[in-house]
Formats: structure tokens, C-alpha cells, sequence
């Protein structure tokens, strides 16, 4: 195999570019504990030697263990909506890298990847950065090149010591807590609290999803508090109560600045993300963006179309009925449990899960889904866990299904197992979705 060091200085092809990115530096969607790199000061040097980008433009910083993808695609969508040129960064990909930089929903160029790798392999910085600092800094020049006004940016892990976290926002977002990333965040939700609030900066008004769990409500004031910024809690609003299922079972709030909204994801968990997301767009309001009534309904209510995010109770089909989900944790499978019991005839559930989650807390609640048959399967990358591992744990907790080692494979076979009437669900992982959407291209 050719050395990088020996195609160093000749032109890159894009698979090139994005070998590079995926085998020379720690990637934590494939590693995990290995990849993270806790601090700012390689962010920062980084984003020194490619001139500031992040200072070009005005951002808005969103945090938190769940709901963080929906939150930040849902508000560049009215953004975008609206007139603004907007940048939107999250993470993790799954079928495409340049899903995770987009311009007005449009992914970065293969030219604009290549050009910056290459650039940087120029520089031959003294800082080993992560594979996420470096698609960071990717993005943030991106957006300057191409004068975005504002750009949505999602946190990776955490938020205190994520890259991230060099940007001065004008607004900023906290989902909601729960226990995630024990490991690197605390092991408990008010540990886990204080890691993401430490993105709040003084002055900037923050708004906080959920804040229920625990004492996080109290740790969330004590940091606003310390750095004097305002504090807006999405539950205390009064649209907490206000959200319902309207006729096309999407969710539907009333008597908003912008009349009734309608919102396109339909997820169960998008019942609080959907509060969370209204009051930001009514601070982004405050703070002198212009968001017409046309703007908010239609950003709220076309995000997938506008922005190309996908795997949010996501449909495949209607007969059988095929829904993918990247619900990967607790606090997500608390939501989809009783929306999948909810689902039509036969439930054939295609579940894969990465080998640092809570496993045994996630089977728990795919327990209580009645009228079930379970495949288990596993995604293609180091960090899934073996299939084999996951039907053990499964049986321990009294629950039986088949092994299928590919997602691919998984199904089809749930497929050929379910009726016209009947249902499947494909998830537990954003990695397992990503290689189901990746064989239906």
C-alpha cells in the first residue's frame, strides 16, 4: 500500500481525501474511548493557522444527550427558510462525510474536502489533532468561504472540552441530560449536566429542553449564574402543555407568535423537541432575526426536505410498514418503546447496538413491546458489538430472537418474516441505520 507520505504533495481524489481523514486520525464514530481528545488547545490552534474561521460569522451552539441532530437541522431549516444563508454542522454522518457540513442543505463540494485536506497536510501541524477537530475546523472555514450568515453547530461529546466549544454563540441550546457517555462525562445526570453546561458564555441567552431529571434544573442556574447569562427553560413555556397529534399524526402546536405550527419530524421525542425548538427560534426573534410566520411553518414542517436529515423515525415503506430510527441510548429508547409498541400487527424488530452503551437498560424497555420477534445484528464498524454477545445479554434478560451479522442480511430477513399488516423496525444504532441506508442506495 502507498505511504501517504508518498502522495503528500500530488493531487487527491476524494476517496483519497476521506481515507485520510477516516485511517490517519482517531475517529470516534468507529473507535470510540480511543478517539476522544478532551480540551481546546489543539481546536485552537487549528483554527489559528486557518485564520479564524469561526469569528466570520454568527452561530448558535447546541448541546445535549438526545435530540441534538433534530433540534439543529430543524432550526437552520427556518433560517434557511427565512433568507439566511446558513451553515449547519453535526455529527455523526451516515451514508456520506459531507453530510455533516452543509450550506442551505447543501453538502459540502468533494473539491472543498480534497483542497482542505490537502491544505492542511501542507502545514505539517504540530498538534494531532482528532479526526473531529480536524472535519470541525473543515467546517468552519467552509462557512466563511461561503459568507454564511449564521451556522448551527452541534456539539460532539459533551460540551465543556468539545472543540466546539471555541465558538462564541449569539444563542445557545441544551436538549436534555441523561446518562450517556458515562465514562468521559460523569455517572450521574448532574455530572453529565455541569459538562454541558459549560458551553453557556456570559452574556448569551441559553435555552434548556429538559431539565427535570435530578438536580440538573439546579445546576443549569448555578452555571448561568457564575457566567451571567439569561436562562430560558423550554418546559416552563406555554407551549410545554400546548403540543398535541393533529390528524396527520405530526405534532402541532397552537397559539405560537406564528400562529399553529406543524412539525414534520414525528418521532415521539420530538413531542419536547419541538417546545425546545420554539423558544429558540423566539429568542433567534428577540435577537433580530427576521422569522416570518411562512418561514417558521415552513422550516418546521419541511426539515427533512431542507436540510436532508435522515434517520429520525424515519418511513421505508407502508406495507409492511418499515421504520429506522437512530435512537442509541436510554433516554432515546424511553420514547421509542411505546411508539414501536404502538406500530401495526407483528412488531420484527432488525437491533444492533455499540458495545459502550447501556445495553441491559435499552433491552429493558424493548421488553415491554408486546407482539415482538427480534433479529440481532451488528453494524460495520469496530465498535458495534458482536451480534452473538447481544442475543446473550438478550437472553439473560428474557428475551430470545435470531442472529443475522449483517444489517444488510437482517433485512431482508425481516423482511420475508413480516406480513402486509405487520411492522419492522430497524435501529439501536445511528451506525445501523447508516449501513441500512447505505445498502438501499
Amino acid at each position: 500500500m502507498q505511504d501517504w507520505q508518498d502522495i503528500y504533495f500530488i493531487d487527491m481524489t476524494y476517496p483519497e481525501a476521506t481515507q485520510y481523514l477516516f485511517t490517519q486520525l482517531p475517529v470516534f464514530q468507529n473507535v470510540g474511548a480511543g478517539a476522544y481528545k478532551p480540551g481546546l488547545d489543539r481546536a485552537i490552534m487549528l483554527d489559528n493557522a486557518f485564520g479564524s474561521p469561526h469569528r466570520k460569522f454568527k452561530s448558535i451552539h447546541v448541546a445535549g444527550t438526545n435530540g441534538k441532530g433534530s433540534t439543529s437541522h430543524t432550526i437552520a431549516a427556518v433560517l434557511q427558510s427565512a433568507g439566511y444563508k446558513v451553515g449547519l454542522y453535526t455529527s455523526p454522518h451516515l451514508v456520506d462525510f459531507r453530510e455533516r457540513i452543509r450550506v442551505n442543505g447543501e453538502m459540502i463540494s468533494e473539491v472543498d474536502v480534497v483542497d482542505f485536506v490537502q491544505r492542511y497536510q501542507d502545514m505539517a501541524l504540530d498538534c494531532s489533532p482528532s479526526f473531529f477537530e480536524l472535519t470541525m475546523t473543515l467546517a468552519f472555514e467552509y462557512f466563511a468561504k461561503c459568507n454564511v450568515d449564521v451556522a448551527v453547530v452541534e456539539v460532539g461529546l459533551g460540551g465543556r472540552l468539545d472543540s466546539t466549544n471555541i465558538i462564541t454563540p449569539c444563542l445557545g441550546v441544551i436538549t436534555n441530560i441523561s446518562l450517556e457517555h458515562t465514562q468521559f462525562l460523569g455517572n450521574t445526570v448532574e455530572a453529565i449536566a455541569s459538562e454541558k453546561a459549560g458551553i453557556m458564555k456570559p452574556g448569551i441567552p441559553f435555552v434548556i429542553g429538559e431539565a427535570s431529571n435530578g438536580n440538573v434544573r439546579g445546576v443549569f442556574e448555578a452555571k448561568a449564574c457564575d457566567v451571567s447569562c439569561p436562562l430560558i427553560f423550554a418546559e416552563d413555556s406555554e407551549w410545554s402543555n400546548a403540543i398535541y397529534r393533529n390528524e396527520n399524526n405530526r405534532f402541532e402546536i397552537d397559539g405560537t407568535p406564528w400562529g399553529n405550527i406543524e412539525f414534520g419530524l414525528n418521532g415521539a421525542c420530538q413531542q419536547k423537541n419541538s417546545v425546545t425548538i420554539l423558544c429558540a427560534l423566539q429568542q433567534l426573534r428577540k435577537l433580530g432575526f427576521n422569522l416570518s410566520e411562512e418561514a417558521v411553518k415552513s422550516g418546521c414542517a419541511d426539515v427533512c426536505a431542507l436540510t436532508g436529515l435522515q434517520g429520525r423515525w424515519q418511513k421505508l415503506s407502508e406495507l409492511p410498514l418499515v421504520i429506522c430510527d437512530t435512537g442509541h441510548n436510554t433516554g432515546g429508547w424511553e420514547w421509542l418503546a411505546p411508539q414501536i409498541a404502538s406500530m401495526p400487527g407483528k412488531k420484527i424488530l432488525v437491533i444492533g447496538f455499540a458495545g459502550d452503551k447501556d445495553v441491559r437498560g435499552i433491552l429493558g424497555y424493548i421488553e415491554s413491546i408486546p407482539n415482538t420477534e427480534i433479529i440481532f445484528t451488528q453494524a460495520s464498524v469496530k465498535r458495534a458489538m458482536d451480534a452473538g454477545k447481544l442475543k446473550s445479554i438478550a437472553n439473560e434478560n428474557g428475551l430470545d430472537g435470531t442472529i443475522c451479522r449483517t444489517v444488510e442480511e437482517a433485512y431482508k430477513m425481516a423482511l420475508g418474516r413480516a406480513g402486509s399488516t405487520d411492522s419492522v423496525f430497524i435501529g439501536g444504532s445511528s451506525f445501523v441505520v447508516a449501513d441500512l441506508l447505505t445498502c438501499l442506495k
